[in-house]
């Protein structure tokens, strides 16, 4: 068995925040987690990595994902908060999924991913973060791993496509998604993605203890159980949330009164950093309406102010989005999302001076904000200073090599530059990237392959392609 040991100040850092004395001293509070070893039958580190990658280029290449750097870094940071609660390595990263449906899910590696229907129902970051340690739970007791057994040897690679295919069976409508999930694979998500109600009550429990240990009200895992419950009426097809989380009344109960037995932590009855991302959410999914958001503006709320604007910015209609920034911006706040509107509304219009000056400042003091610093290379690029442009991206492809967004701007700015030597190489070395982890292997392998052949003369250059070029092979292999 291992401790998780709580200590003080843990809730300081986090986006939702916390008061970290609230209520009580998380330092005088020990949480016993079930060591779960190497030896029940679970694969290797190097291999879950490989499973997550794997997952998260399929659900690019198959699922409406939103490439949204400033939305994925909120809740990115949410779950890496609560991650950095467990024993698991550094996670591969966080995808949002355009879709209305409440749903959720991590695989082994540290992948997690959420529709936006999550974010549109629940009410405090709180709930949003019962999800997610939940979720964190069930990989770290390898849930996926322990139930082995039931997999008839296909190994746990065989979850991926198994996972993945039931994903987009969800997307499908009426007769196409019932007709995807009619065969053989029906039969295997019956067995190998369902939890058991063992499983479940362990993820519930673990779950709230490493809430608690992050900093946010374990009460609300159980309060977004009842929201659930609530929207049953809604559910898509299969593999929603509830079909492989059982949700029992047993279960709420059980949950709540696991909740009752931790010390208090106090919810912000009122979250205006939620109240950004949830508006903002609504808006991205076409999950509300002008008159909804201007009614809402009009009683001079910030999150509505600034989701009108950017519900304007989507119907490409800057003069409006520009009224609804002047009104947000009354509130004298300083947001990202302030800045990141109003050079989208300069770029929209072409202004490309005012664009620079809009969101230059805030990218050099905040050199770490990975929105503000691709919206500031993307203004770099039209304005053609293209080597400065990459040099912001590259920063942030050094620390994290699977970013597609970051991997679209080194194209864009590749293919703005001037004529040379290396620029069809580098072309179609960004162009693989993209390709790769949109899921597109083969059509990223045969970009390379032609990037090898003409990059013979330049032995270095051609030397870092080969290299890519086999990994990417070799991880092109494992079929899912």
């Amino acid at each position: 068995m291992k401790r998780l040991v709580l200590a003080c100040g843990l809730s300081a850092s986090i986006v939702a925040g916390h008061s970290a004395a609230e209520t009580f001293d998380h330092s005088s509070i020990q949480f016993t987690v079930p060591e779960i070893g190497t030896g029940v039958g679970l694969i290797d580190q190097q291999k879950e990595r490989m499973i997550g990658e794997k997952v998260y280029r399929e659900v690019q290449r198959q699922l409406p994902v939103i490439e949204n750097p400033w939305m994925e870094d909120q809740l990115f940071s949410v779950f890496s908060h609560i991650l950095s609660q467990t024993q698991l390595q550094q996670p591969i990263g966080l995808v949002i999924v355009n879709d209305p449906q409440i749903n959720a899910f991590a695989v082994p590696g540290g992948l997690f991913a959420l529709n936006l229907g999550l974010l549109n129902s629940a009410r405090n970051m709180d709930e949003v973060a019962g999800v997610m340690a939940h979720e964190i739970a069930h990989v770290t007791q390898r849930h996926y791993s322990r139930s082995q057994e039931a997999f008839k040897g296909q190994g746990l690679l065989a979850l991926a496509g198994i996972l993945v295919g039931a994903l987009v069976a969800s997307q499908a409508d009426g007769d196409a998604g019932a007709a995807v999930m009619m065969g053989s694979q029906a039969a295997l998500m019956d067995q190998q993605l369902s939890y058991s109600r063992n499983q479940e009550r362990e993820a519930d429990r673990i779950g709230m203890q490493y809430m608690y240990a992050s900093g946010y009200n374990p009460q609300s895992m159980a309060d977004f159980f009842e929201v659930m419950h609530r929207s049953t009426s809604r559910l898509s097809f299969l593999p929603d949330f509830w079909f492989t989380h059982p949700l029992t009344t047993e279960r709420m109960s059980e949950a709540r009164l696991r909740a009752n037995q931790l010390p208090k932590v106090k919810t912000k009855l009122a979250d205006p950093t939620f109240d950004v991302i949830k508006w903002y959410s609504k808006v991205l999914s076409r999950q509300t309406t002008e008159q909804q958001l201007k009614l809402l503006a009009g009683q001079n709320n910030f999150a509505a102010q600034l989701a009108l604007c950017a519900y304007y910015l989507q119907q490409g209609d800057e003069e409006n989005a520009q009224q609804a920034l002047e009104q947000a911006k009354k509130h004298n706040q300083i947001h990202p999302l302030l800045v990141l509107f109003q050079t989208d509304i300069y770029l929209g219009k072409n202004q490309l001076n005012l664009a620079l000056n809009s969101v230059r400042s805030a990218a050099t003091i905040m050199p770490e904000n990975r929105a503000l610093n691709y919206k500031y290379a993307e203004v770099l690029i039209r304005m053609k200073q293209t080597d400065q442009a990459k040099m912001l991206v590259q920063r942030f492809l050094n620390a994290n090599p699977r970013d597609l967004s970051a991997w679209r701007l080194m194209l864009t700015a590749t293919n703005a530059e001037p004529a040379s030597d290396h620029k069809a190489v580098n072309v179609l070395r960004y162009r693989a990237e993209v390709e790769y982890w949109s899921g597109n292997e083969e059509t990223a392998i045969k970009s390379l392959l032609h990037a090898q052949r003409i990059s013979k003369g330049n032995q270095s250059l051609s030397a870092t392609i080969s290299k890519r070029l086999k990994q990417m092979q070799q991880e092109r292999q494992y079929e899912i």
